[in-house]
């Protein structure tokens, strides 16, 4: 899997230098009054964007035993919850939730709700598409980092406890939502879906390596699961297995099921110029040029390089130390001052992001107009946020004062800090831009769900 994310880095090197090899002839082949389609590319060259090569097919046993794993409430504390709880394959590979509901929820899919005193997470939840081709960061706040840039040292939260065998930065990722007690492990004391006692629940938090082998002791307790681990890993003793056996395996699933990149977007980089509707190329070249998109969406992924303080309105729980407001990479960034970096986030991948709404950090936004429409101005839409388009069990969390708006305007990316100027007519021509980086094939994952797993469990 370190190679699988290595190659999928070096096809983005190699296809860039041929993109930028040839892109001095097509610059200099514009007439005087170029064409559509010469504008559109002219505006597209200077950014790194370039068509998104396939990965490598990771072995079918890991990719299985990840798909079961994927599915499988055995994970949860409880029992009742799933990693494809939050990050559904029939939803976009996320929840259709501004802030995402974890362990001890009541109900399944969309028509879960909050247990007795539980609370939502402090976040909504990312999509995974393309998460397996070479994104820096992962999670909203990039508290899971591939340090040296190629597959050799990953910062997570887990520090030196993290395994030497977690194989990438997709497996270091699936390390921890398993030790987190809102999202998947549950309190002390809780009693899983069966009225047996949570054991996920009683090491205490820092004790990642305690939580991992408890988790994996539930899962080996499976003989199916055994099975499926012994076909995915001939060479490791049963006795031998660890957490990031699993998490290697779920990571595997991800790259095989959710790298889609057969947009027409795609397409039209690969020099198909009937690929991208007349508005779609209008909001390329806004995107790509008036607009500033492109400043921090660029590079092959469009996004998920870089952070950015976007002035997005503020919602949830937060958290510590900055809670109940979120502060994002300011608060897990190691070595500045404590201004540093407060509320910027992760700026998100944009492939296939139309199947992914809510948007932003905390899920503010129910559609890519409204997101156009906050970057148009992002000071007034801060201000101005209507909180009635939020799910009514979510609208007393809303920061709207005038001492959160101040903190957030402190640190306001510059690019942002004036009108873009938009009309209307462009804002919906970057919408139109947007949806074609979907690919067909991401619209309907229900494939990939399983008719049962190992467990025996209910199915997300």
């Amino acid at each position: 899997m370190r190679t699988l994310e290595n190659s999928a880095r070096a096809a983005f090197v190699l296809a860039a230098a041929a993109i930028i090899g040839c892109s001095n002839d097509s610059v200099t082949s514009i007439a005087t009054n170029p064409s559509l389609d010469q504008q559109v590319r002219q505006a597209i060259s200077p950014w790194g964007v370039v068509p998104v090569l396939a990965v490598s097919a990771p072995d079918p046993a890991l990719v299985d035993l990840g798909r079961s794993l994927f599915f499988d409430k055995i994970l949860s504390g409880n029992r009742d919850v799933a990693c494809a709880s939050c990050h559904d394959p029939r939803n976009g590979t996320d929840d259709g939730r501004s802030l995402s509901i974890g362990t001890g929820a009541i109900g399944v899919g969309a028509s879960r709700v909050l247990g007795p005193g539980r609370s939502v997470t402090p976040r909504n939840a990312p999509a995974l598409f393309s998460v397996g081709l070479g994104a820096f960061y992962l999670f909203w706040d990039g508290r899971v980092t591939d340090a040296n840039g190629a597959g050799g040292k990953f910062t997570t939260p887990a520090g030196a406890a993290l395994p030497s065998g977690v194989a990438n930065m997709v497996a270091a990722q699936a390390m921890i939502p398993v030790t987190n007690r809102t999202e998947m492990r549950g309190n002390v004391g809780d009693r899983d879906v069966f009225g047996a006692e949570n054991e996920l629940a009683i090491p205490n938090d820092s004790a990642f390596t305690a939580i991992w082998k408890a988790t994996m002791a539930r899962v080996l307790s499976v003989s199916a699961y055994v099975q499926k681990f012994n076909a995915a890993y001939p060479g490791i003793a049963t006795s031998q297995l660890g957490f990031e056996q699993a998490a290697n395996a779920i990571a595997a699933f991800e790259v095989a099921s959710f790298s889609k990149t057969g947009s027409p977007f795609d397409r039209y980089l690969a020099r198909d110029d009937a690929a991208l509707s007349a508005d779609a190329k209008h909001g390329a070249i806004l995107f790509f040029g008036r607009a500033g998109c492109a400043s921090c969406h660029n590079g092959p992924l469009l996004g998920g390089q870089s952070f950015a303080n976007t002035g997005v309105p503020q919602l949830g729980p937060g958290i510590a130390p900055s809670a109940p407001l979120d502060a994002g990479r300011g608060d897990v960034a190691a070595g500045g001052p404590p201004q540093t970096g407060r509320f910027t986030f992760r700026v998100s991948p944009l492939r296939n992001i139309e199947l992914s709404a809510p948007y932003m950090h905390d899920g503010v936004y129910p559609t890519l107009e409204a997101v156009v429409r906050h970057y148009n101005n992002v000071d007034s839409a801060l201000v101005a946020f209507d909180a009635t388009q939020l799910d009514a069990t979510l609208r007393a969390s809303y920061h709207g004062d005038p001492g959160t708006f101040a903190a957030v305007r402190k640190t306001l990316d510059f690019r942002l800090q004036h009108s873009l100027g938009l009309t209307p007519d462009e804002q919906q021509q970057i919408v139109a831009f947007l949806k074609s980086l979907t690919d067909p094939a991401a619209r309907n994952l229900g494939a990939l769900v399983p008719s049962s797993v190992p467990s025996g469990l209910p199915l997300p």
